[in-house]
């Protein structure tokens, strides 16, 4: 059930599109507008200049680095896997990187991620992730397999403990194409080495549930997980994992709780309900104003394993609150940051929009919409209108940075402090969607790929807090 916006061109109308409202250099504070519903668009870094190389705009000063093309860069057993989508980064050698990048293959791509003994967990099935070790000056010097076997591989997150959660967009079933064996579930990715995944990252973490992962964070004083669900008919759900009381967090523990006895149904897993005052929200689309906030509830999945119903058809809508393709997570400011990226009133939806931001306060157990992105009127213009926000990160210069996958033009979106939005790139190549945005910890670089044709791009510039200046 993987939804893509670019599925539903021209479809209803909404409210009017907004500015993410936010203050603080690394910080997404709230800056609280309710019922502003302005389009608000900054100078950012000035103006996009195209690309004699066709591949990527950017403003004046900045340039990018093609770290790999699928189907064309060699790596350690083949060449770069298709449909390259979220990407973790770590702290590498010498001041480089290490990036661990999903690849989102279901059985029809090109270039699988290749099968390796003791790293894969089905070999019929050609998704996974692929590690890339890149230098100080943005080179790639290195890349190797680091799970295989999976399916549909999309978003994730980064662990408090320095690993990557990687999430299978799926609910394919043992039987249906090539696959061995059931799929929809989180796997985990050591980036230390290629040998310290050998007989672990293919270990399934059943006990997160099985149904179409996108995105998960984690609170890093509780080690509770929350995972968002990209799925439609019925629409998505926001998930929380608590763990057992005796689980203590670090690497290998997800592992070793997951091949535990029991360890498929450890912990709890349940699903959000939301309620403004005594009145049930039954999905998020039912709030247009930013500063809109509800009181979260969590409900027990019956059988997280799915093994007669999907994961979101074991509760009545009365039971749970829903949200179509709920997508890319953040951790900060001691919340999880979470985005549904599209709703449309005449696919079951409250409203329509072009993209949500919502933050979900434990100390409080509430949510509340911070974000707002109505129906963008012409997708194929810049137009300064932008839909679909999926992956999101935050950047160490402030604000955010969002990939879009909505409709016609395809951009990385940044979005400054003070809430104004501005196009930071532009896919020169195709309408295909940015994806895995995410920065060095010396904030130099910013690592991001193009699924089609399957580029992964290291982007640097003259990074500054971006000129909030109205455009």
């Amino acid at each position: 059930m993987s939804l893509s916006r670019r599925n539903f061109v021209g479809v209803g109308v909404g409210v009017a599109a907004l500015g993410f409202v936010f203050v603080g250099a690394g910080s997404l504070a709230p800056f609280v507008r309710p019922g502003n519903i302005a389009t608000r668009n900054a100078v950012g870094y000035g103006a996009l200049v195209s690309d004699s190389n066709g591949i990527l705009a950017l403003p004046e000063g900045f340039s990018y680095k093609l770290l790999a093309r699928s189907g064309q860069t060699a790596t350690a057993e083949g060449v770069h896997p298709s449909d390259p989508d979220g990407i973790g980064v770590f702290d590498g050698p010498d001041g480089g990187s290490v990036l661990i990048c999903n690849h989102e293959n279901s059985g029809e791509e090109p270039f699988p991620v290749p099968v390796v003994e003791g790293l894969t967990y089905d070999p019929g099935a050609t998704g996974g992730t692929s590690t890339l070790i890149v230098d100080a000056e943005g080179n790639r010097v290195g890349q190797y397999t680091s799970v295989a076997g999976t399916n549909n591989n999309c978003a994730g997150g980064i662990s408090p403990w320095g690993t990557w959660l990687t999430c299978e967009e799926t609910e394919a079933r043992a039987g249906s194409g090539a696959n061995t064996k059931d799929h929809g579930y989180v796997f985990e990715v050591d980036p230390a080495s290629r040998e310290a995944n050998i007989n672990r990252s293919a270990v399934p973490l059943k006990f997160l549930g099985r149904y179409s992962h996108e995105a998960v964070t984690i609170d890093p004083a509780t080690n509770q997980i929350y995972l968002t669900e990209d799925a439609g008919n019925p629409n998505g759900l926001y998930l929380r994992w608590t763990p057992p009381t005796d689980f203590t967090a670090g690497k290998g523990r997800l592992h070793a709780l997951a091949q535990s006895g029991g360890g498929d149904v450890a912990g709890r897993l349940q699903a959000m309900k939301c309620f403004l005052g005594s009145t049930h929200v039954k999905d998020l689309s039912e709030a247009t104003t930013v500063g809109a906030t509800y009181r979260v509830e969590w409900i027990d999945v019956p059988d997280r394993d799915a093994r007669t119903t999907s994961v979101r058809r074991q509760f009545t809508n009365d039971q749970i609150t829903r949200a179509r393709k709920l997508e890319g997570q953040w951790w900060g400011d001691d919340g999880a940051y979470f985005v549904s990226s599209f709703a449309r009133i005449i696919y079951g939806s409250a409203n329509s929009h072009d993209g949500q931001v919502w933050f979900y306060d434990p100390a409080t157990e509430s949510i509340t919409l911070k974000t707002i992105f109505g129906v963008n009127p012409n997708p194929n213009a810049e137009s300064g209108h932008f839909d679909g926000p999926d992956n999101i990160t935050v950047a160490p210069q402030g604000g955010l940075i969002l990939a879009e996958d909505g409709d016609g033009v395809s951009h990385l979106v940044g979005v400054t402090s003070q809430g104004r939005s501005y196009p930071l790139a532009r896919n020169e190549v195709n309408d295909s969607e940015f994806c895995g945005p995410a920065f060095s910890r010396d904030g130099k670089w910013l690592f991001a790929n193009i699924q089609s044709p399957g580029f992964t791009l290291a982007i640097t510039g003259p990074w500054i807090r971006p000129s909030d200046e109205a455009a």
